[in-house]
């Protein structure tokens, strides 16, 4: 099993929360934060950097099933 991460580029205000929780899975650019690898494997600090994000940029899914996994409500 995999996890997808999409930052939505539109949403994000580049608070580097994501990058301070999880700096191995997304950087910090100069007006967005991105995810440094299309897929990952299950990482719950991911969970948790997608929960923490202020613009609720961050969607973390199941590779296969396309299943939203964060944030979590």
């Amino acid at each position: 099993m995999t996890w997808k991460i999409d930052v939505d580029q539109h949403s994000c205000i580049a608070s580097g929360m994501c990058a301070g929780i999880a700096p191995d899975v997304f950087a910090l650019d100069d007006e967005f934060a991105r995810a440094l690898a299309d897929e990952i494997q299950p990482n719950e600090v991911v969970l948790d950097a997608a929960d923490s994000c202020p613009a609720m940029a961050i969607t973390v899914t199941e590779a296969l099933s396309d299943e939203v996994l964060g944030p979590r409500q």
